[in-house]
């Protein structure tokens, strides 16, 4: 991301925000679809894969480890799987970009394959952490060697014969526990991991979608998820959910923006991802969410919002695993409310794609509103309804797309426009944002 030509994006005081929009895939899902169907004895189909730049990493470290992916240009895919023990050792160094989850992911598949794989990114993924990612692949054999601040690149030679372990989370972190699992796939017997802040549990679906035993037993305030290796997994059609990370944006665009109604269809409303939801609702949001169904074991509906009068609340720190990705957009929503809104438990916002606790706090003090910081809890004193946001900053994005959609998005309704200095980045996840949102009656001006 850092390579490319930084390209700013300038968001003005909206007209009325209204329509309808589809959510795109869900990314957290796509980059597990795409693993457990290259490594599934059979041909795979996936509808609603997201299309976005995060993606085609994923897909190209498969490829080059094997794997016959084809995408197409709405997110359907055909992957023919190769097995748990098909994988082969591709011939050069795997470049993962920007995205975290497929370099967390993917190291937890390679780990427990009898192959030497080096997996690099860009700037901003190279300084993320991984060590506490090979701490418990190293338990299982692999020898995984990261660079000296703990990053990437990250080599691994996997286990010959995979080691199940019992490895309790040191962190709620579903990244983690995902590679484990994965690792466990090609392990003999039992692999558990404990966790005492439940996380996304997004592989522990698909994993049954595809044919894994996984149980779930609760031991106190602990949950044991167990994975039985060495199973059968098959080919499946998989159709994943919409994103609920990037409906919040013309979600929340429509509670603070005048006179604006928006639906946002087929968005994943899974429990453990609703923690702006939760938020939302308690600071007296309009927001509705109807027709909920299943796919793929995973809820899905259709959210609508309406413009509102938001409070401020506090948000507790356990709400956190549930809601990691969308505290940019909440602080941006707390800052349209009345009174202070207080998010305890931030502290894994410093190790995103950006230290995005700071990129928060200095991007709303440019728009003009107070925050405070105390440890690893963030004030927001919102402006009120009778008092939008003043704007009229330049945010540093720090290549975070999720910096970038949330300014935008205040952007509508602050009393001045709103730049930032790069919106490149946004295609990692969601790079149909900003035509999205211009078809609701946002109004951009920049080339991101």
């Amino acid at each position: 991301m850092s390579n490319l030509v930084p390209s700013p994006i300038q968001a003005e005081p909206s007209h009325p925000l209204q329509g309808i929009l589809c959510a795109p895939g869900d990314k957290s899902i796509s980059h597990r679809a795409l693993i457990l169907a290259a490594l599934s004895a059979g041909c795979s189909n996936i509808q609603g894969l997201l299309t976005a730049d995060d993606l085609t990493h994923t897909a190209s470290a498969l490829r080059q480890c094997g794997v016959s992916i084809t995408l197409g240009a709405t997110g359907t895919c055909v992957v023919e799987g190769v097995g748990l023990s098909g994988l082969c050792e591709p011939s050069n160094i795997i470049d993962l970009g920007n995205s975290g989850t497929a370099a967390r992911l993917l190291m937890g598949v390679v780990a427990s394959h009898s192959i030497h794989v080096t997996f690099t990114g860009d700037e901003s993924l190279r300084g993320r952490p991984m060590a506490r990612v090979a701490a418990p692949l190293m338990q299982m054999g692999a020898s995984v060697t990261t660079a000296r601040h703990g990053g990437m690149p990250v080599s691994i030679d996997g286990a010959i014969t995979p080691i199940p372990i019992t490895y309790r989370l040191p962190v709620p972190s579903a990244q983690i526990k995902s590679a484990v699992l994965l690792a466990g796939l090609n392990a003999p017997g039992k692999t558990t991991v404990i966790e005492t802040l439940s996380t996304r549990d997004h592989t522990e679906n698909l994993l049954r979608v595809f044919g894994a035993e996984v149980s779930i037993e609760a031991i106190g305030s602990e949950s044991h998820i167990a994975l039985v290796g060495q199973p059968e997994l098959r080919a499946q059609d998989v159709i994943v959910p919409g994103d609920p990370s990037s409906a919040a944006f013309p979600l929340v665009g429509a509670l603070i923006t005048r006179d604006s109604k928006v639906t946002v269809q087929g968005v994943g409303v899974n429990e453990r991802r609703a923690g702006l939801f939760q938020c939302l609702l308690e600071m007296g949001a309009e927001l509705t969410i109807d027709s909920v169904e299943t796919a793929c074991g995973e809820p899905v509906a259709n959210l609508t919002a309406r413009t509102s009068s938001l409070k401020g609340i506090e948000v507790p720190a356990e709400r956190a695993p549930s809601m990691i990705d969308e505290y940019p957009i909440l602080a941006m929503a707390a800052a349209c409310a009345h009174g202070a809104t207080v998010m305890h438990g931030l502290g894994e916002l410093r190790l995103k794609e950006s230290d995005r606790l700071a990129a928060i706090v200095e991007g709303l003090r440019e728009c003009g509103v107070e925050t405070l910081v105390e440890e690893d809890s963030l004030t927001v004193v919102g402006a009120g309804p009778d008092n939008i946001p003043e704007g009229g900053g330049r945010i540093v994005t720090q290549h975070d797309h999720r910096i970038a959609m949330a300014f935008l998005t205040l952007g509508l309704a602050a009393k001045k426009a709103i730049i930032v200095d790069d919106g490149s980045m946004i295609a990692s996840s969601y790079p149909g944002f900003v035509g999205d949102m211009s078809v609701l009656g946002a109004s951009f001006s920049g080339s991101g």
